[in-house]
């Protein structure tokens, strides 16, 4: 199957989910503006705020005409969901709100996509050119996810276990997505790739990972580990499944 292009005249919604995080977008949003008006591409801003608003997100977003949502699912992959719910453009761009990726590489990154035929563009940390300030520990710690789950998985990536992605709105449309936790993060692209043919496109463009700008982290160390190891069970069955209904398709 054929894939079909972006449109080079596309136009993106820039996503941020935030939690606590009034003083990062304060800092983060007007660079934000500033990297995308490079790009020449008419854009969109989207903050999903917690359930209940914990702070002035939603004063932010009206400083700077940001569309302002209130999450209706729960977890990291209950906001994510609730974005690609009420995203209407073409194009799906999305970072982390505590200032650890740098909008620096949007304009790589949205140049990569619409000048080649990719179903996702990943800010990646670990290609030639990457780096991450994070902690040793975390590095490791990250490191053996992304092989196990590139192991399992099949995905053709670095860096998987990132969310500053680039996707077709349309394409996310697509999926269901279950996973409440970071492991969303997987999750998405595996669907993605069975959904186009067991075929994912994806480009990687090097980033440097930075420390949070303001507050605390809000992942737990413990919950995440458990998350990541049913995610894995699951989501290798998923593709085992897809694998041997393609097969009897063809004995059929």
């Amino acid at each position: 199957m054929k894939r079909k292009a972006v449109n080079q005249k596309a136009n993106v919604t820039v996503v941020l989910l935030a939690y606590k995080e009034e003083e990062n977008l304060r800092v983060l949003v007007p660079q934000i503006l500033e990297n995308i008006k490079k790009v020449g591409i008419d854009y969109k801003l989207m903050v999903v705020d917690t359930k209940e608003p914990l702070d002035n997100t939603k004063d932010v977003c009206k400083e700077f005409d940001a569309k302002y949502i209130n999450q209706e699912f729960p977890g990291f992959g209950g906001a994510f969901k609730t974005a690609i719910k009420y995203v209407d453009t073409e194009l799906f761009l999305i970072l982390d709100s505590d200032g650890s990726h740098n909008p620096k590489y949007i304009p790589d990154m949205l140049n990569m996509f619409l000048s080649n035929d990719y179903d996702v563009v990943i800010g990646s940390r670990y290609v030639k050119g990457g780096k991450t300030n994070d902690k040793k520990t975390s590095i490791f710690m990250s490191k053996i996810l992304n092989f196990v789950f590139r192991l399992f998985l099949g995905i053709k990536a670095k860096d998987i276990s990132t969310d500053y992605r680039l996707y077709k709105s349309k394409d996310l449309k697509s999926v269901d997505l279950e996973n409440i936790n970071y492991d969303v993060l997987q999750e998405v692209l595996i669907k993605l790739k069975l959904n186009n043919n067991n075929k994912l496109k994806i480009g990687e463009v090097p980033i440097q990972f930075d420390k949070r700008i303001y507050g605390e982290s809000k992942r737990r160390l413990i919950p995440f580990i458990i998350s990541y190891i049913k995610s894995l069970f699951k989501l290798t069955k998923l593709r085992i499944t897809y694998k041997k209904r393609k097969k009897n398709e063809k004995t059929i």
